[in-house]
């Protein structure tokens, strides 16, 4: 089964809905949660805690205690993301990839970024090659946006670089039977076979700096919890070409404004795309789901509650770094001194901020798009030098 599907939930790789139970996810994928001692160890290495750890946004992992292990005994690790281009790009999706930033600047570590546009085409009938493609170019200026070093980041589209990307994944497929794929992702009969053998090429990018350099490099995945299936296979197959298991570290997932679900680009008046527009951003926000109160008499008597509240949410996810004043936002919900329309003003406000320095970045990256690409700037002699990958025929 491609993940969990149960009666109110269902979380898989390409569908999240429902009220999440994060203690069912755990139990049911077989991970771990982080504990205060992971916390510490990890700490020893980057000096502090991103709030994103300290408030478990990031909550559950597979192996992040061995590869700081490793690195405590001198093994450098890569860290190693995506995006699947399906179209633009929204706040919940930025949420890892702010958490991924700050673990490359505190390891001073290289990053493997993977747009998978090839699995939107197969998955999106709709979807044309040229779009696709477009879409994958789009995303990439938000990823760059997010400031990623650009001397330590190598962005791969699986369409683009699929020479390369092909020649891996075959190595790959080769130890994944159809029943295998079938149990884990949920493929049936009616299934493209391009969908079927995708798992392969999404598992790569943890094998290629153990490939371009020769030695064996385990990699860190920061990921969103229901992109765990993929790495189960990856794991399986790890040994058996002689790297690492790659590990992951998970994070919950940005409700949307709506209730109940993760954030969906499919229900785009429930989530703030990157590009939108002030106005529009803060209307999103102003007709969002809050939990408060039938009057604003009722709200000063007994509060809100801000554990079901989207709005409050975001200033959880995102927008609040200080736990201080987060925690003085919450109580005053609680015992009814902030109205939610006041809060929703205070939120849209900050999020305009927010889109605003993005957007900016975001039209800088124009200019440097190319030079994260494998095929481009320093990356281009990994492309050339295919020696350590498969041996010339002549």
């Amino acid at each position: 089964m491609s993940g969990i599907e149960r009666d109110e939930m269902t979380v898989t790789p390409w569908e999240v809905s429902g009220e999440i139970d994060y203690a069912k996810l755990v139990e049911q994928f077989g991970t771990q949660l982080i504990t205060d001692n992971l916390l510490r160890e990890l700490q020893r290495y980057t000096g502090d805690l991103h709030f994103h750890l300290t408030r478990r946004v990031f909550f559950s992992h597979r192996d992040l205690d061995y590869i700081l292990d490793l690195y405590g005994k001198g093994v450098r690790f890569v860290l190693y993301t995506g995006r699947g281009p399906s179209g633009d790009t929204h706040i919940g999706h930025i949420v890892p990839w702010i958490f991924t930033k700050w673990l490359q600047d505190r390891f001073h570590v290289k990053l493997y970024f993977q747009l998978t546009d090839d699995e939107k085409f197969l998955i999106n009938p709709s979807l044309n090659h040229r779009e696709a493609y477009r879409l994958a170019y789009e995303n990439a200026l938000d990823v760059i946006a997010v400031g990623f070093d650009r001397e330590n980041t190598v962005m791969i589209s699986n369409m683009r670089n699929a020479e390369l990307m092909y020649n891996v994944a075959i190595r790959i497929a080769k130890h994944v039977t159809g029943s295998t794929a079938k149990a884990v992702f949920g493929f049936t009969d009616s299934s493209n076979i391009g969908i079927q053998f995708f798992p392969a090429m999404q598992a790569v990018p943890c094998f290629l700096e153990s490939l371009f350099t020769g030695e064996n490099v385990p990699s860190l995945i920061p990921a969103a919890i229901d992109q765990d299936p993929y790495w189960r296979i990856a794991r399986d197959v790890a040994p058996k070409l002689g790297f690492y298991k790659p590990a992951q570290i998970h994070s919950r997932f940005l409700p949307g404004l709506g209730k109940g679900g993760k954030m969906s680009s499919s229900m785009p008046e429930t989530c703030i795309f990157l590009v939108d527009e002030p106005d529009v951003a803060t209307r999103k926000l102003m007709n969002a789901f809050t939990g408060g109160r039938a009057t604003v008499e009722e709200q000063r008597r007994l509060g809100g509650d801000p554990s079901i509240c989207s709005v409050f949410q975001y200033e959880y996810f995102l927008l609040e770094p200080d736990d201080e004043k987060l925690r003085e936002i919450e109580e005053k919900c609680r015992r009814g001194e902030l109205m939610c329309g006041e809060h929703k003003l205070m939120v849209a406000e900050k999020v305009v901020r927010f889109l605003e320095k993005h957007q900016e970045s975001r039209e800088r990256a124009k200019d440097v798009v190319q030079d994260f690409f494998l095929e481009g700037g320093e990356h281009l002699k990994c492309i050339r030098d295919m020696e350590n990958i498969w041996p010339k025929p002549w």
